[in-house]
């Protein structure tokens, strides 16, 4: 075989490591990271360095037991500072069962802990597609691929896109739709509560009755070399809010005043954040906030976030209550369709898709 040949094999070889996934490449004893996977230096997060500035953040703690009861309108306050403050917030008694939590952790490990042949059944790069398994952020459109595999499942409604999901592990069905329907009846209720802490009336929360849901389980294995990638580049969360469940590995940081903080969970809690439609339907009084996800070398971190938001078919907009002579209108009308379109030909990190939904105001 001639030498070009042979550079062309491995180059072949390479990609097609690539898109088998980082969980791949690590049970094959990778002992460095892919140039495909090295970012450069300016966005390197550095982790081990000794001059890392590895700060962790306390994000606020909304009690769901007080939005429930006598001290609601104290909780409200809290609830409306975070999300204006911070765009996000730790949410504890929330009253999903730890054994739900505990057995979506579970089966979504163990579903990266499958075969590569079980797990590539789901592998499709139709971003409408009901279930998919993949790897990277946008791996159709990244230039460096990030430290990340992940399971998709779009949720609702549910009847229907159960028979499309993963049969393996045998639980992964009854596990997950368990989580699902209980996320979705916690959101319902924080919804109800978002919209009450903006001033605004329970016909705006009537809107999300029939809304989006999609669960994503992410792997983001052990990385030889976390100084040169991350597990989730800086990015903001397209739906109104994420809920995230995650197991007792850091990884997760936020951006807040200029800074990259790491958010310690609380044990059986939810970290719960502001997504674009949200800040959006605001009109920009509450914000969707950067962030991201790093990786170390020793240990797997399984997390799974849970992203809902208005139909599929709705169009966003700012609630028209929240538009004044003061406070004019911030953003224009958007879609998922026009979402979908922008991710398709562009780069989605960081707030761009946002940014091409602002009006300039004079």
């Amino acid at each position: 075989m001639s030498p070009a040949m042979e550079i062309s094999t491995a180059a072949n070889s390479s990609e097609n490591l690539y898109e088998k996934g980082v969980k791949t490449m690590y049970e094959n004893g990778i002992e460095h990271v892919p140039l495909k996977y090295v970012l450069p230096a300016s966005e390197r997060p550095n982790v081990s360095s000794p001059e890392a500035d590895l700060v962790d953040i306390h994000l606020p703690v909304i009690d769901f037991a007080h939005l429930q009861g006598p001290n609601r309108r104290h909780a409200l306050e809290s609830l409306a500072h975070a999300c204006e403050h911070f765009g996000f917030f730790q949410l504890v008694n929330h009253g999903i069962a730890e054994e739900v939590t505990e057995r979506m952790v579970n089966v979504g490990k163990r579903f990266f802990e499958m075969p590569l042949s079980e797990r590539e059944k789901y592998m499709t790069a139709d971003m409408n597609a009901p279930v998919r398994y993949g790897t990277s952020f946008n791996q159709n459109r990244d230039g460096v691929f990030c430290w990340r595999d992940f399971l998709k499942l779009v949720c609702h409604p549910l009847p229907e896109l159960l028979p499309h999901w993963p049969s393996s592990p045998i639980d992964l069905r009854e596990s997950a739709e368990n989580y699902a329907e209980e996320t979705r009846a916690l959101y319902m209720v924080l919804v109800e509560a978002i919209v009450e802490s903006l001033g605004l009336n329970q016909r705006e929360e009537s809107i999300m009755k029939d809304g989006s849901q999609l669960m994503v389980v992410n792997c983001y294995p052990p990385c030889p070399q976390p100084d040169l990638t991350v597990g989730m580049p800086p990015h903001s969360d397209y739906g109104f809010l994420t809920l995230l469940l995650q197991d007792d590995v850091d990884g997760l940081q936020i951006l807040h005043k200029h800074r990259w903080l790491t958010v310690r969970p609380i044990p059986g809690s939810f970290v719960v954040n502001v997504g674009d439609h949200l800040e959006i339907f605001s009109n920009g009084r509450y914000k969707s906030v950067l962030h991201r996800v790093l990786v170390n070398s020793t240990n797997c971190r399984i997390s799974v976030a849970s992203l809902l938001s208005f139909p599929f078919t709705s169009t966003v907009r700012p609630a028209a209550c929240l538009i004044t002579p003061t406070n004019p209108r911030r953003y224009k009308d958007t879609d998922f369709a026009t979402f979908l379109d922008f991710i398709k030909s562009s780069d989605s990190k960081n707030k761009n898709f946002l940014h091409t939904r602002t009006v300039v105001l004079n």
